[in-house]
Parts: C-alpha cells; sequence; structure tokens
C-alpha cells in the first residue's frame, strides 16, 4: 500500500501518517502576536505543557517548523514504557537516593497523563494496556528480577516475572528465557495522540501554528520568538524542539546528539495469525543494550522496529536492516509483504538523563529523553507547565541534575558513541 505525500503532507512515509486520524494542516503564523507563553515544538512534549498551560488559564501559542507530532513524536514505537532510559539505582548511584526517591515518585505518572488525558477528551488513538519485556538470557532474566525488586520499592505493583514455558502467552516465538510483563505499559497510534491532544489544547484557546521554524529568540525581561514571516511576544518561552531542534541555541543542541530508529509496518495480515503471534495483545521490548520492539496494530499489522543510527542517519534499505530481526522472531512472516517504512530521530543525552533546565528567568526547556520519550515527555511537558505557574520544585529536581557534554566534542560524539554501542552489543552477542 502506498503512502501518498500529498494526504498528509510533510510527514514521515508512516503507517501513523497514513491512518492519522486529523490531516489537517494549520497555518503558518503571519505577522504579531502576544501570549502568557510561546511554545516551541509541537511534539508531546511542547503539547502536553501547552494543554497543561491551557488547562491552567493561560493564553498559548505553540509553533512547529513542519507539522504536529512530525519528529518523534509522531514516528516511534507507540509503547508506554514506564521509567526513564537510566534504572533507580543507577540514578541513586549517581545522583543520591533522595533524588532517586523523587524521580521514582514521577516514574509512573508519563504513562497515568496518557490515560487520563485519552480518557477526558476521547482521544481515538487505539490505546492498549500491557507491555512486556523479552529476555533473551538467564542473565537478562535476573536482571529483571533486580529491576521488578527496585520498582516496587518506588510503589510500582503492575509487575510480574514470566517464566520460559508462559513467555507464550504473550509472544509465540522461541528466542526468549523469560521476561517480565508491565500491567501500567500499553502501546498508542503516538501520531493520533499527540495529534488528539493537540486538538484538546486547541478547545481551550491555545494556538498552534505549523509551518513556522524559530529563526531568533530575544531573551529580554519579555522575550520575542520571531519566524520569517511573525513575532510572538509571551512572557514565557518554553523550548521543546528536542532531536529536530536547529542549531539555533547551542546551549542546548550541544549537549544532545540526534539517534536514528527504523520502524516497519506488515501488510494486514490474518486475525487468527496475529492473535497467534501477540495473544494477549502487548507491546514487546527486548532487554540487548540495541534492542528490537513490537506490537499489534488495530489493523492487525505487525509493527516492528529497531536499529540505531548516530548522529541521526538512516541506512539507504531501512527494511534490510529491520526485517531479519522479525524474522527471527517470527520466521512464518517470511512471505509476508511490508507496506510501510520510516524512520526517526530521538534526542541522546550522555547521561541518557533529560536535560531540562532554563535559559533565562523566562526561557525554559526540556529535551533528550534518551529512547524513553513517549512517557517522560509527558511528564516533562506538565512539569514545566507547572513551573511556569510558579509550582517549580518538580522542575528544579530535573534542573539539578548534572548535563555532561559528550567526549570529543561534536565532531567525535558519533564515533565515540559507535563504538560503545559496538561493544555492549558484542556483549549481548557473547551473553555477557
Amino acid at each position: 500500500m502506498a503512502f501518498k505525500p500529498a494526504d498528509n503532507p510533510r510527514h514521515a512515509n508512516s503507517w501513523y501518517a497514513a491512518s492519522a486520524n486529523d490531516k489537517r494542516v494549520r497555518p503558518a503564523l503571519e505577522g504579531e502576536i502576544e501570549a502568557d507563553v510561546c511554545v516551541i515544538g509541537a511534539g508531546f512534549s511542547g503539547i502536553s505543557a501547552a494543554l497543561e498551560l491551557a488547562e491552567r488559564g493561560y493564553s498559548v501559542v505553540v509553533l512547529e517548523a513542519e507539522r504536529i507530532g512530525f519528529g518523534a513524536s509522531g514516528r516511534n514505537g507507540g509503547q508506554i514504557v514506564n521509567g526513564y532510559s537510566r534504572d533507580l539505582e543507577t540514578i541513586a548511584g549517581r545522583y543520591g537516593r533522595d533524588k532517586a526517591v523523587q524521580l521514582g515518585a514521577m516514574s509512573l505518572e508519563g504513562g497515568e497523563i496518557i490515560r487520563a488525558r485519552v480518557a477526558q477528551y476521547g482521544i481515538d488513538c487505539d490505546l492498549v494496556p500491557g507491555g512486556f519485556f523479552a529476555a533473551f538470557t538467564d542473565k537478562q532474566v535476573r536482571e529483571m528480577e533486580l529491576h521488578k525488586a527496585v520498582w516496587e520499592q518506588h510503589g510500582h505493583d503492575g509487575l510480574e516475572m514470566v517464566s520460559k514455558a508462559d513467555v507464550g502467552r504473550y509472544v509465540k516465538s522461541d528466542r526468549y528465557a523469560g521476561g517480565m510483563i508491565d500491567r501500567k505499559g500499553g502501546h498508542i497510534h503516538p501520531l493520533n495522540l499527540v495529534l488528539g491532544e493537540a486538538a484538546a489544547a486547541e478547545s481551550l484557546g491555545a494556538q498552534i501554528f505549523e509551518g513556522s521554524r524559530v529563526v531568533g529568540i530575544d531573551q529580554t525581561a519579555k522575550p520575542v520568538v520571531r519566524t520569517d514571516k511573525g513575532r510572538v511576544t509571551a512572557s514565557y518561552v518554553l523550548v521543546c524542539g528536542n532531536a529536530y531542534l536547529s542549531p539555533l541555541l547551542p546551549e542546548i543542541h550541544g549537549r544532545m546528539m540526534p539517534v536514528s530508529s527504523q520502524v516497519m509496518a506488515t501488510e494486514p495480515l490474518d486475525a487468527g495469525l496475529i492473535e497467534r503471534l501477540l495473544p494477549a495483545n502487548y507491546c514487546v521490548e527486548d532487554a540487548n543494550y540495541i534492542l528490537d520492539y513490537y506490537r499489534r496494530t488495530a489493523d492487525n499489522r505487525l509493527l516492528y522496529g529497531g536499529g540505531i543510527g548516530y548522529g541521526g542517519s538512516d541506512p539507504k534499505d531501512l527494511t534490510g536492516v529491520i526485517r531479519p530481526n522479525m524474522l527471527k522472531t517470527f520466521p512464518q512472516l517470511k512471505n509476508v509483504r511490508i507496506d510501510y517504512a520510516w524512520s526517526g530521530n530521538f534526542a541522546l543525552t550522555l547521561t541518557r538523563i533529560p536535560h531540562v533546565g532554563k535559559l533565562s528567568d523566562t526561557v525554559f526547556f526540556s529535551h533528550g529523553d534518551s529512547g524513553h520519550g513517549v512517557t517522560t515527555t509527558h511528564l516533562l511537558g506538565k512539569i514545566l507547565g507547572e513551573a511556569v505557574a510558579g509550582h517549580a520544585e518538580r522542575f528544579d529536581t530535573w534542573a539539578s541534575l548534572p548535563n555532561l557534554p559528550f567526549p570529543g566534542g561534536r565532531a567525535f560524539r558519533v564515533p565515540l558513541t559507535a563504538l560503545g554501542a559496538w561493544w555492549y552489543g558484542m556483549r549481548d552477542k557473547l551473553g555477557l
């Protein structure tokens, strides 16, 4: 099935763009406008913040260079994975037990925000509960047991270990030695989620302008955000461009690296076949350093993702990267047609912890969710809104976490990170 770019212009050639509920193109900003808050970026972080602020009665303008959900928010695997890219014990070791307790108390909130907004605003985004973490080795199973124990210390009561004999209840594949289910996980159509949240913000008075790339920010007491054809004067600016942020703000841009991941979607499968492959309809991600992730879609496709490209580079043959792994997991799909294949960038920090802070008293930012963006962006978007409203305690907790530059600067961050990924990938292959 071919995707026609004219059907949903300036989006990736994805199943999400083809099946979006709302394909309206919002106008670009022209002229001058004033608002309480100007948000840069209409992905999960920016729209989450805009909705939080609109609910609080603030006037909000959102500027998006391309389309709502153009970046990772509209291209990801659609998995609600709780927690952060680094586990809470690692956070405790780096930043202290108090910080781990504070972040642990927030670690389920991103998923809760998604579920609450879907219910409150009637967002049609194929929300399905349940996630499964698949382990290839007994070592990975033991690590999951440790993670489960730590999670439970922070109040997560939705986890359950799965033996090798019971893996088939969730994934019909011989690859796995066991795993763990998260009943508070789940999956969604991410582009429809962010579009639904955007419409909810608009219903409360927020204005969203697409095709409105920011070319400058005057960081004065009342900042001015400039595009090619317009200006927004606001009391506060929230910078939420993430991996697609231009080098306009080197204080942020230099502290993160775009990383691509590849996704593909099969043709619609026979209902009996897809139910046999994923009988519980849970989303799945494996425990390798460079992991695979996959799930069923509402129209019975298998959506399968993986691969990695440091610096945001894409392989020439997207399907050639992902399809072999899909066939290792489900060899019975060898004759299945691939209808869509696409890639998208997420923002990686050196610490793998989001970079949150202020450029001035009136310009705040949040970036670098490092592969755990679906839930973390919703949490941090809400926290940005809280900070603007004068409740900055949780914002200050995140902003206090050190953020480090990549070693070797921008010239060497890609090869050094790729070397580290190769090392961990070899450990996965050797079962170390």
